[in-house]
């Protein structure tokens, strides 16, 4: 570790878990370190070391400006005024990424885009783990960055947000991607193009841009890059005679059907993380092993509950529009589909929906905040107060070969603690048998 921060005065600003990992890296660096936290009483104020300053309930100005680094939590945007006021007086803002990019000497796998990265993220690591590597996996998953830099690892797989790559500045990553991009968070971006350049930053300096043929916004024109896609791209999806595989130019990865994860979304996640595992060495039979053994993570397209040929999914992560579209694009459902939408859409445009859901065989239930903008968009739909209410209504007309999909465009907190909460709530009410 170089000494850098010594004596330096470093405001961190926003605590929970990353904060916390930020305090302790820097205090073992000997910087005078001080906290601020927005809310009044922040998660992980006890754990704080008690000669650590802590603000609270808003931004100290003065605190900003007396520092000589500012670490911002990624819920923060750079473009708060305080923080702004504080970058004009010359003061550096990095975020927790930074802080670890400045420090690792291994190889970095960085992963990002608006659906799918946790995805991704878990399957490469499962990857280099089936290879025998020594590997680190965190970031906006799991364990915070800094962290990982108390054991000694042969590889880091890092998932990284927009939020995060807005601060970082040296990542120099071994394989980098770009899943895919979708209108998310556009009550903190100008447009979809301001929220594209801060993600293309993942690109910069990276020795294997892995990006998705299929989604032009992932790549610039500059950009040698590997791609993957269904078709004309070097890891691509064979169809033949019914039967699907995973392809590497002209070389078998895998049959579809020898994999745990289903739909066409997650064979694009299986390529992905095939090419980046492949970039950095990691071997084909590893490669193999973890894409037969990876069941793919809770509330992700995930099996709830199956009974008389009907089948509950929850696909609860599914918190903006970007999500549902993959969910239902190339959906296999033998007889209804009974979709739950619903929640706080973000201020997204919903409209991207309409044409997947206005078929024959689809039903829209839609309930929460934005219930009645999402109801709007279908002639098959209608609107309740809360997804109780909306389960409650659909139970009646099961028949089988039905499939009901919770994947709501929304994130959940109009009405739940988290998307993990909505998405047990949903699992305990799919359980219920119809009495």
């Amino acid at each position: 570790m170089n000494n850098q921060y010594q004596n330096k005065n470093i405001c961190v600003i926003g605590l929970g878990k990353t904060g916390l990992s930020c305090v302790d890296f820097l205090l073992a660096q000997q910087a005078n370190v001080r906290v601020i936290d927005t809310r009044k009483q922040p998660a992980g104020a006890e754990q704080l070391p008690k000669n650590v300053p802590l603000h609270t309930g808003g931004l100290n100005q003065q605190w900003l400006l007396e520092s000589d680094l500012i670490v911002i939590s990624p819920g923060l945007a750079v473009k708060t005024p305080e923080i702004q006021t504080a970058l004009q007086a010359g003061v550096e803002v990095v975020g927790d990424i930074e802080l670890f990019c400045r420090e690792v000497t291994k190889p970095i796998v960085a992963i990002t885009g608006s659906n799918g990265k946790s995805t991704v993220t878990t399957l490469v690591n499962e990857m280099a783990k089936a290879d025998g590597l020594k590997v680190g996996m965190g970031g906006n998953i799991g364990i915070p960055a800094l962290e990982l830099l108390q054991q000694d690892y042969d590889l880091y797989v890092l998932e990284l947000s927009s939020f995060q790559l807005e601060t970082t500045y040296s990542l120099r990553a071994a394989a980098a991607t770009i899943l895919n991009i979708s209108e998310d968070h556009m009550d903190r971006y100008v447009d979809l193009e301001d929220y594209r350049q801060v993600k293309l930053k993942i690109y910069h300096n990276c020795q294997s841009a892995v990006v998705n043929a299929e989604d032009l916004l992932t790549t610039s024109k500059d950009l040698e890059a590997i791609t993957f896609g269904e078709n004309q791209a070097d890891y691509w999806l064979k169809t033949e005679n019914g039967q699907q595989c995973l392809m590497a130019g002209e070389q078998l990865i895998l049959p579809c059907d020898q994999m745990q994860l289903v739909g066409r979304h997650n064979y694009m996640n299986a390529l992905a993380a095939t090419a980046l595992a492949q970039s950095v060495g990691i071997s084909l039979s590893a490669i193999q092993t973890a894409l037969r053994q990876f069941t793919g993570l809770p509330h992700r397209f995930q099996l709830a509950h199956q009974s008389n040929g009907m089948r509950w999914i929850n696909d609860s992560k599914a918190t903006n529009v970007g999500s549902t579209v993959a969910a239902l694009t190339g959906l296999y459902v033998a007889n209804k589909l009974h979709l739950l939408l619903g929640g706080d859409g973000k201020a997204a445009d919903f409209s991207d929906l309409a044409a997947l859901i206005n078929q024959p065989h689809i039903y829209c239930y839609c309930f929460g905040q934005d219930g009645a903008q999402l109801a709007a968009l279908s002639v098959q739909s209608q609107l309740f107060d809360t997804m109780e209410q909306a389960i409650e209504a659909l139970r009646p007309t099961l028949q089988p070969g039905d499939m009901v999909l919770l994947s709501p465009a929304c994130a959940s907190l109009d009405q739940f603690k988290s998307f993990e909460h909505r998405g047990d709530v949903f699992t305990e009410l799919a359980k219920l048998e119809q009495g």
